[in-house]
């Protein structure tokens, strides 16, 4: 009589589930944000959003030694010479409108946002991103939000450094923190656009650090100079008109004001970026999921 025999059937290992959408571009920012803080592009950036801090750090020396900077003369039509002092909190929106909306943000988005793709296929590595059992757009979304997350950490100390050493100038904090707190938000919009902008342009094409300096420092500059409809195919001419509303409404800032005389609305302006940044977006993660990257040799 023989004795039956069991066999152990080996049971198939089950594979965990891949992650979802937005848990993939969680996890690819967390791997991004450390290598873009660290990265030869920051020490770049950190210098550029440095000189503020410097030119802030002369005026507020300069004017404790009594140098009459803050002054200017005017003359009325009836020939009676007044001084106008410069308050503060003026100067510090003047600054974040030169320094920093018209300079640093579009040079950040520049540098940031065309390399979330194009470095990845520069040092030949975008293959082992797309192995991954994640969608292709949520690395591209996972590397915008570490762009968002490392911009902010660079600009944020410099315009609190400027804030502190430029406000209190002829002039108290009382009534300033608000306008502190719409240039940040101003600077956030800024980023989030052109990072979108920019995030496209990286996917896009083979050169996209020259297409994009190009663009901020040609086509925007002509665009926003030449009358006509074009300047509404740009992200300053609606960053523009938001700025007279965290601008400090003084009487030194009227000549900034008329300059830009030809601003949209708050809602229009509000609702062109917001079209911008959803269409560039959209259309940089269609371009990474869609695009065959072949590597050169």
């Amino acid at each position: 009589m023989t004795e039956p025999t069991t066999a152990t059937a080996a049971t198939p290992r089950t594979l965990p589930p891949a992650p979802g959408y937005v848990t993939s571009a969680l996890r690819v920012m967390d791997l991004s944000i450390g290598e873009m803080l660290w990265s030869r592009r920051t020490v770049f950036m950190v210098l550029i959003v440095g000189a503020p801090v410097l030119i802030a750090l002369v005026l507020r020396a300069l004017v404790s030694l009594g140098a009459p900077l803050l002054e200017n003369t005017d003359i009325s039509a009836s020939g009676v010479r007044t001084t106008v002092r410069m308050t503060g909190p003026a100067i510090f929106g003047m600054m974040i409108w030169i320094f920093y909306l018209r300079f640093t943000v579009p040079v950040l988005g520049v540098f940031y946002g065309t390399s979330l793709i194009a470095d990845e296929v520069e040092e030949k590595t975008i293959t082992y991103l797309f192995t991954r059992p994640i969608p292709r757009g949520a690395v591209l979304i996972g590397k915008y939000l570490a762009y968002l997350a490392s911009t902010i950490l660079v600009v944020l100390p410099s315009v609190m450094l400027v804030y502190l050493l430029v406000v209190p100038m002829q002039g108290s904090l009382g009534g300033s923190f608000l306008d502190l707190v719409k240039d940040l938000t101003l600077l956030a919009l800024g980023l989030s656009v052109y990072g979108a902008v920019f995030a496209f342009i990286g996917a896009k094409f083979k050169r996209p650090l020259l297409i994009g300096l190009v663009f901020i420092f040609g086509w925007e500059q002509v665009a926003l100079a030449l009358p006509g409809y074009m300047k509404y195919f740009t992200v300053a001419y609606y960053i523009q008109g938001l700025v007279p509303h965290a601008m400090p409404n003084d009487g030194a800032m009227s000549l900034i004001q008329n300059i830009f005389r030809e601003s949209p609305s708050l809602a229009t302006s509000l609702l062109g970026l917001a079209v911008i940044w959803a269409v560039f977006l959209a259309l940089a993660t269609r371009v990474v999921e869609r695009r065959e990257y072949v590597l050169e040799q």
